[in-house]
């Protein structure tokens, strides 16, 4: 390792990431700092996989993805007045970290610069230090959308830019306006996008989500990415899968290949089974969120000291406080009175002075974990 530049060194990727182990919550704590479903997978899926398994599908797949679930997510994508998606325009991931990583280590290098409005997933920037880039952070606008103008000024001579809609860790949802923005910002450049839309079908009464590909100005540039893991509650069985120009897409599945190989052939039999699952399963994890969406924002409005801008997508809250301590600080105060969050630092430098809160847990959990938070920083600097 002694003769790579510095960015490849596994210790500055140490030094830069704030991403936390994921750990259970300790006897007697409740926890809202996962970003996971709390549901079980639908029983469908679960005997797909089953089926799959005794009938044999036990070897590697096709290292893109099975060819029946490339072309039944393809099918899916929006309409494209110039472009027939097909499955070779897919590429099946090991989840959408795995799709992730591999669009940025195909098409990031020493010396490209990459922009991402923040607070952000911590994962991108990691990534591109990983691949030897550099971050350019961009500050979010006071209601967490993006400043356009920041956004502006920080573009130009940008290799690629990547922001997730809907949001993790603000829980908001891009609108379409701020879309076609970008879209004329990056008029005339070569700035690849990065959409993650893990989150789509978790979107709250008076929002609607605009994909990136449904943008004229965007879909030709965007690299769209994609999981099973929110919308189906199939976290732990690791599919996810991107889309974008076809160039991108083989250089990432070279990437893929080399790096992860193909995935789980009986798990991609079960993705193909929760395509085919009745809207009202999807339907009704997302009117459960929206439940626990209402309770976080009643419990926490118009407490002294704490600012939340109602989550509009995903499940979380981006908590801002006014105690006067580091968001590592009070993840710390905060877990040791039993309720565990993310410190906000976690998502970039302006993430500092909030935490997020998931509420991908139970109603029960909730109650008790915002209780112990409001006890706790309820009131203003102290």
């Amino acid at each position: 390792m002694a003769g790579l530049p510095p960015a490849y060194r596994i210790s500055d990727l140490r030094r830069q990431s704030r991403r936390p182990a994921l750990t259970p919550a300790p006897p007697g704590a409740v926890s809202l700092a996962m970003g996971e479903p709390d549901f079980p997978t639908p029983p469908p899926v679960i005997e797909a996989a089953a089926a799959a398994l005794r009938a044999g599908h036990t070897h590697y797949a096709d290292q893109k993805g099975l060819p029946e679930l490339r072309a039944a997510l393809a099918s899916r994508l929006p309409a494209h007045p110039a472009r027939n998606w097909t499955a070779d325009d897919i590429l099946i991931t090991h989840g959408a970290t795995a799709a992730l990583a591999a669009v940025v280590l195909a098409m990031i290098g020493p010396g490209d610069r990459v922009v991402i409005p923040e607070p952000a997933y911590s994962l991108y920037a990691d990534l591109v230090v990983l691949a030897g880039g550099s971050v350019d952070f961009v500050p979010l606008a006071p209601d967490l959308h993006w400043d356009l103008d920041a956004l502006a000024a920080a573009l130009p001579g940008a290799a690629m830019v990547i922001f997730s809609n809907p949001a993790n860790p603000t829980g908001i949802v891009h609108r379409e306006q701020e879309l076609k923005a970008l879209g004329d910002l990056l008029d005339g450049s070569g700035v690849l996008v990065v959409s993650d839309e893990a989150y789509h079908r978790l979107v709250y009464p008076g929002h609607v989500l605009t994909s990136a590909l449904e943008v004229e100005s965007l879909r030709d540039r965007t690299v769209y990415v994609q999981t099973f893991s929110k919308t189906y509650a199939m976290t732990g069985w690791r599919v996810g899968y991107l889309t974008g120009p076809r160039e991108v897409v083989d250089a990432a599945a070279h990437v893929h290949r080399t790096h992860n190989g193909s995935l789980n052939t009986a798990a991609q039999h079960a993705a193909l089974a929760a395509l085919d699952l009745p809207g009202s399963v999807v339907d009704a994890m997302a009117e459960r969120y929206r439940q626990r969406r209402e309770l976080v924002v009643a419990h926490l409005s118009g407490v002294p000291g704490l600012h939340l801008v109602p989550p509009e997508g995903a499940f979380y809250g981006f908590l801002r406080y006014d105690a006067d301590r580091p968001s590592e600080v009070v993840a710390r105060e905060l877990a040791e009175r039993k309720v565990m969050v993310r410190a906000g630092a976690e998502y970039g430098p302006s993430g500092e002075g909030h935490v997020r809160i998931s509420f991908a847990a139970s109603e029960d959990d909730l109650r008790t974990g915002l209780t112990r938070i409001v006890r706790h920083l309820g009131g203003g600097r102290r």
